[in-house]
């Protein structure tokens, strides 16, 4: 008598593992066009060359130092930002974040100049206390999102209004500057150069190669990818998912205090208006560079691509005047509508 179909059987189902054929061999990579990890390189090529026959002064070597110093500043944290969409979380208040640093780093400096005597080692100082803080800021986000149960975006609401008010209140509205001899000690962090390219654009770069290898490359990594994908199943698996995201949050807050580092030395001051925006053209950056908002994939290739994307098309505008300066914002939240029109299909 023949036996009972098994389940797998009846449904056409199986148990064979993702990746793996049913000869239990790996299966080939898929030879199709990936739009979210290809669509931001193609697009930025496209962007250099419609910028090149705009404006040939656009193809300069100092008019791309300039737009990939720009970039730095923003392409940090949006590489920290990457973790933290990527783990299905987000965070509003960097661009707060950042100007309060600023500030709380200026009068640090300021007021330890008497008293340490060398003007280098108060400039250390103010930048280790700057990564510190920001660290401390991203931790306080991650314990009211984790343990307060609080949802992302209420907390990071929250503070962005209160980083921005206590910088107003420190600086009574006005402006915090660094004292004289301070800037002059410190202006080579962002205007000294290496091989013809500025200090600003070796940090990035080796940031986001540290973000890439810590990504794709270790079990924290892994883990974000996993409770972005799908929370219940990774605590499931045992994976520390409280513990995960407060470390992502601290790692976001820690690159928001190294790019306040590189941009305090530009202007040598902090105000109220210092960091407007930057949230939006982080989440920008992240999100064009094929990362998907509803979090668990992302490639911070993707991210770096997508801050230069959108510092090219800044530049550009700048450069023929096609539209106002002042739109600049305006077309990045154009941008972010638009791919994350895109990515509605996306599983």
């Amino acid at each position: 008598m023949p036996s009972a179909p098994t389940p797998a059987t009846e449904t056409g189902a199986t148990d064979t593992p993702p990746g793996v054929d049913r000869a239990g061999k790996p299966k080939a990579p898929s030879r199709r066009f990936d739009p979210h990890r290809y669509g931001p390189l193609i697009g930025l090529g496209l962007l250099l060359v419609v910028g090149t026959l705009l404006n040939p002064d656009f193809a300069t070597w100092d008019n791309w130092m300039n737009v990939l110093t720009r970039t730095a500043f923003i392409g940090i944290i949006a590489i920290g930002m990457g973790f933290v969409i990527i783990s299905g979380g987000i965070d509003l208040s960097v661009g707060s974040m950042a100007a309060l640093i600023a500030g709380v780093m200026i009068l640090l400096m300021n007021a330890l100049a008497g008293s340490l005597g060398s003007p280098v080692l108060v400039v250390v100082v103010g930048m280790l206390a700057a990564v510190a803080l920001g660290g401390a800021f991203g931790l306080a986000h991650g314990f009211l999102i984790t343990r307060g149960r609080i949802e992302p975006f209420i907390v990071t609401l929250g503070t962005l209004g209160i980083f921005r008010a206590v910088l107003t209140w420190l600086s009574d509205g006005g402006a915090i500057t660094l004292d004289g001899d301070l800037a002059d000690v410190y202006s080579p962090v962002y205007y000294g150069s290496l091989l013809g390219i500025q200090t600003p654009v070796w940090i990035f770069v080796l940031v986001a190669v540290a973000g890439a290898v810590l990504l794709n490359h270790t079990p924290f990594g892994r883990y974000v990818q996993a409770i972005g994908s799908n929370e219940l199943v990774a605590r499931y698996a045992a994976v520390d998912v409280d513990r995960v995201k407060l470390l992502t949050y601290a790692l976001l807050g820690a690159c928001v205090g190294i790019a306040t580092v590189l941009y305090v030395p530009r202007l040598g001051s902090a105000s109220p208006t210092t960091g407007l925006l930057w949230e939006l053209e982080a989440i920008a950056a992240v999100i064009v560079g094929g990362t998907s908002f509803k979090g668990g994939e992302g490639r911070v290739a993707g991210t770096v691509i997508g801050a230069i994307l959108l510092s090219v098309i800044s530049n550009i505008l700048n450069l023929t005047s096609i539209i106002s300066v002042y739109l600049n914002a305006a077309v990045q939240g154009c941008v972010i509508i638009a791919v994350a029109f895109l990515q509605r299909r996306r599983p």
